[in-house]
């Protein structure tokens, strides 16, 4: 069973009257209904890209935070290890020397 436009739908109510219904779409309606579809579809891209650029925007933030945190470390890792550092820490607190030269023992390894 279709139902065509404009066709009158007729059914009992709960009292057991007849109701009548009118069953016709303009194309105004039509036009309006697919008018708001699309620009329903458009605000929601609309924000859907608004969030992923603040998304990108808190990412490239990180990556600059991360990058910037390499170069620190890698500045005090180079710092850390140099042998005037550790050279200093070895008189200063270990109370190391360079030893005598009677306290050198060269070594010959065997040839072979």
């Amino acid at each position: 069973m279709t139902m065509q436009s404009g066709e009158v739908i007729q059914h009992a109510g709960p009292i057991g009257e007849r109701e009548t219904h009118v069953l016709k779409y303009s194309p105004f309606m039509l036009v309006v209904f697919v008018f708001m579809a699309v620009a329903l579809l458009y605000v929601w891209s609309h924000i859907h890209m608004t969030q992923q650029e603040y998304r990108l925007a808190d990412e490239i933030n990180r990556r600059e935070a991360l990058l910037d945190e390499q170069r620190k470390l890698r500045l005090e890792y180079a710092t850390l290890k140099s042998p005037q550092r550790i050279e200093a820490i070895a008189r200063e607190k270990l109370q190391m020397s360079y030893p005598a030269r009677e306290q050198v023992i060269a070594l010959k390894w065997p040839e072979g």
